[in-house]
């Protein structure tokens, strides 16, 4: 049974790590007050950036990984001076920014169709991956499935314990007392969304460079809306978002053992099932409107104009 589980539990973790990174950077663009709908657009532009950078490069994982990441705060740029400066509607805003994304990518993307990388091998970290079962599965990941544990212990910690997380908070429940006491409202949002759109690219730079390593037109398959419906599964709480990126990953994973393993199940129903989970999920949690209330930023969604 081991021989089955820990390769589940192994590729549920790469699974999940596209979820991680997109899931956290809406997070935070949604504890300052802004909802951006266009992440699956940001994923598939810093996809497509970060793969042809890493071509050009000779596979470079850092280079890859950079451009995504800038490729996406370039993509959350437009959405930004839409939403924050001139107040567009939110929502819109961010379905226009995924259609873009989908339609430059593909554009772009034409020409590198028949490339592929290398890839990065995984990184055993010594001693402690030859721990049973745990040790393949948490210390003999690359080197991003390692990123993505310290990025998440990062921000956990300054949206928890910092003045920037207070600030953060502080913004999305009420702009106007925020702005009155002196706190530069449309800058801190500005910054959350733009750090939304990089850890949205990269998210698809992983996608591209490490976990495919190639190119295929949509190949975030709906990563980006999945993302963006595991903030409100984990209530604006970074650790119940880990946590429901790796339930996600795991159904994911549990798809393609499915038939390997002899379970009787349709193929088409075990792709589906991803999108399923994520439909149940939402209709479960929306039905605690006690609990969404309690952790829902109060501006979320709404805009603000100084002196308006």
């Amino acid at each position: 049974m081991i021989e089955h589980i820990t390769p589940i539990l192994v590729g549920t973790l790469g699974a999940a790590t596209p979820l991680v990174f997109a899931g956290l950077g809406e997070l935070v663009a949604e504890k300052s007050g802004v909802i951006n709908l266009g992440v699956e657009g940001m994923m598939l532009i810093g996809a497509i950036a970060a793969f042809a950078a890493a071509v050009a490069t000779d596979g470079n994982l850092v280079v890859g990984l950079s451009i995504g990441a800038l490729a996406g705060a370039l993509a959350a740029l437009p959405f930004a001076i839409l939403t924050l400066s001139l107040g567009a509607n939110q929502a819109a805003s961010g379905l226009a920014t995924t259609i873009f994304g989908v339609g430059l990518s593909a554009f772009i993307g034409q020409s590198f169709v028949s490339y592929s990388l290398p890839g990065v091998k995984p990184l055993a970290i010594p001693i402690l991956s030859d721990i049973p079962v745990i040790g393949p599965v948490l210390f003999h990941q690359d080197i991003v499935v390692y990123l993505s544990f310290a990025t998440f212990a990062v921000l956990s910690w300054v949206l928890a314990k910092t003045r920037i997380g207070l600030v953060l908070r502080a913004v999305g429940e009420s702009p106007e007392s925020a702005h009155a006491i002196g706190y530069p409202v449309m800058a801190i949002r500005y910054g959350a969304v733009l750090f939304g759109g990089a850890m949205a690219g990269i998210a698809g730079a992983y996608l591209s460079v490490v976990y495919t390593p190639l190119w295929v037109q949509n190949m975030t398959a709906g990563r980006g809306w999945i993302a963006v419906a595991l903030v409100v599964f984990a209530t604006w709480k970074p650790g119940r978002l880990m946590l429901g990126a790796y339930l996600f990953g795991g159904v994911t994973i549990l798809q393609l053992h499915a038939q390997g393993l002899g379970i009787p199940i349709s193929s088409h129903f075990l792709s589906a099932l991803p999108y399923i989970a994520t439909i149940v999920v939402l209709v479960l949690i929306s039905r605690d409107r006690k609990l969404l209330q309690l952790n829902l930023p109060a501006s979320l969604g709404k805009s603000f104009i100084a002196g308006g």
